[in-house]
Parts: C-alpha cells; structure tokens; sequence
C-alpha cells in the first residue's frame, strides 16, 4: 500500500478545504463536521512538517484558507455558529507563527459585528475563544480583561479534561498573582504546576531572592509561555510584603516607633536574602511603591526613613492590578 507524502497531503487538504470554502453558500449546518475535520487536518498536517524540519510556511496558507472559510460563515443563519470555530484555529496558527496582532480582526468580527451571539456558539469553540482571547489580553497587560477570559474558560472547561485545565491554569496563575490573589498549594499539586510554588512562597515570606531564583530555574518554560515578564512584575509586590514583614516586627519591639522604618534596615534585610543595594537604591524602591499605592506614607529624606500612614499602610490590591 503506497503512502502519500505529508506534502502532497498538506495539498490535498487544502485543495478540499478551499472548495469547502468556494461552495459553503449551498450547504447546510450539518456539514460543518466536514469542515472541522479539513480544516484542524490541515493545521495539523503542517504542524507535522515542521516538525520533521520542513518549512512551516504552509502555515500561512492554512491561516488564509481559514479566513475565506471565516468570511463565507459570517451571516449565513444556523452557519454562523462555525465562524468561532475556524476563529479558534486561526488562533491556534497565529500564535503558532508568533502573529498574534492578526486576531485582532478576527477579535472584533465576533465581539462588535451584531449578526453574532456568543451564547449561541458551542461551548467547546466558547471556552477555547476565552482562553486564547485572555492569552492576549496577557500580551497586552491588560489583566482584569485576562482575569475575566481565562476564568470563563476554567470554569466552563471540561472537568474531566485534566490537560486543557492546565493549559488555562499556566496563564491564569500568573495574572491572579498580578492582582494580588494566590493559588493554593494543593491546586499546584494537582495540576502540576510546581514551578509557580516558589513564586507564590516568595510572595507570602517577601523573599526577593527566592523570586529570583525561581524566575531564573523556570525562564525558558515562563519565556514559551509569555508570561516571564509578567512574573518577574511581582517584585514590587515582594518588597512590600518584605516592608511589612519589617513593620511588624518593629510593632512588636518598640510600638510607638513602628510607623518608622529605616532605609538601614531594609538594607540589612536585604542583604541577609544576600540582594546587595546600598541605601540610594532602596529609596528608589520606596518611591516607587509609595507612587503604585503599594505603601502609604511618605519619605523623610534627610533622616532616610519611611513614615507610614496611621492607616491602611499596605493596601491590599483586591483584585486589581498595581497602578502602572
């Protein structure tokens, strides 16, 4: 039995899929199986030959045929609901190709154009829309709009399909941790997400070092999963809780001086972590958290010290993002 190569059956099914495409107007919603399948083969038959060293620039080709296919579904009644679909897989090859500014177009024909109800898609084609959708909103630094996404689709993710939720829990634990919520250790556990347990200790202890230590362990699985830069932003939040750490030690040493924290002492705890910075650069750090709300007070300069607030010294983010 002679097989044929994956080249020839790249072209075969781009062949189908294009008179797919070419002929939708005189099908009925029943054939959209027949799509779905052509159009993921084709996806796949080149992600096949990239991987076998070949170019993967037939990528492209797939991602065009799939907008036609796009463009023919809008508006079409019962065939409309494949639009999200082939939305997905152009996703899919779009991140693929590292061509994500894309989707935008394809964003705003399924969120702004009025021919389409998102309730009325599948929920399948529904929870993959949020989480690639929320993928970007994390590109974006948009994070309440990635935090809203990604837990649309966690929540209406198959329980069972233990692989997708943690697909969706590698991006959406970064951006909980951005807003200033911290998963629980068994929920690492049980997804595997170990290289996120150091990250949130560190959080919990201010521990700069322990930070910086996992971001560099875990670089190159954070950097494929953009969400490194994401991450290595929770410094801020690190040091507040390591200023606080100080505070209520100072508290509960000598009370009527614990709303003064002295630049010496961060220094020295600082340096116990073994982060060496000088005096100067520690008022640089305190500015900045005084300017993002992360501690309220202000700085006497000459003395060197933090005067915190009689209240609320360290706000809490509640869910929102530091203020850029």
């Amino acid at each position: 039995m002679a097989y044929m190569s994956m080249g020839e059956a790249h072209r075969r099914i781009t062949e189908y899929l294009n008179r797919f495409s070419d002929a939708i107007s005189s099908q009925d919603a029943s054939s959209f199986k027949s799509l779905f399948a052509i159009s993921s083969k084709c996806r796949l038959a080149d992600k096949e030959l990239a991987s076998n060293g070949k170019s993967p620039e037939k990528l492209k080709g797939a991602g065009s045929l799939l907008m036609k296919v796009f463009g023919s579904l809008a508006g079409k009644g019962s065939k409309r609901v494949g639009a999200l679909y082939v939305t997905c897989q152009l996703f899919k090859i779009y991140f693929k190709l590292g061509t994500v500014h894309l989707c935008r177009s394809v964003i705003r024909s399924i969120e702004t154009a009025r021919i389409f109800d998102f309730e009325e898609f599948p929920k399948r084609d529904k929870v993959t829309y949020m989480y690639h959708t929320g993928r970007l909103e994390v590109f974006n630094e948009n994070f309440p709009a990635a935090d809203q996404k990604l837990s649309y689709a966690l929540k209406h993710c198959n329980p069972q399909s233990e692989a997708n939720i943690r697909l969706i829990l590698k991006h959406l634990i970064p951006v909980k941790l951005s807003i200033g919520i911290l998963p629980k250790d068994r929920l690492l556990e049980k997804y595997n997400l170990l290289e996120y347990s150091h990250i949130v200790q560190a959080l919990r202890r201010g521990d700069l070092r322990l930070l910086r230590c996992a971001l560099q362990d875990h670089e190159d699985r954070f950097l494929r999963s953009g969400v490194y830069l994401v991450l290595e932003k929770l410094e801020l939040q690190v040091y507040q809780r390591l200023v606080k750490k100080i505070h209520i030690i100072q508290k509960q040493r000598d009370p009527s001086k614990a709303h003064q924290v002295k630049l010496e002492v961060i220094v020295k705890a600082l340096k116990w972590l073994e982060i060496d910075m000088d005096v100067d650069e520690v008022e640089c750090i305190m500015a900045i958290l005084i300017y993002k709300n992360l501690v309220k007070g202000y700085f006497a300069h000459k003395s060197k010290v933090v005067v915190l607030s009689k209240q609320d010294h360290f706000p809490k983010l509640n869910g929102k993002p530091v203020n850029s």
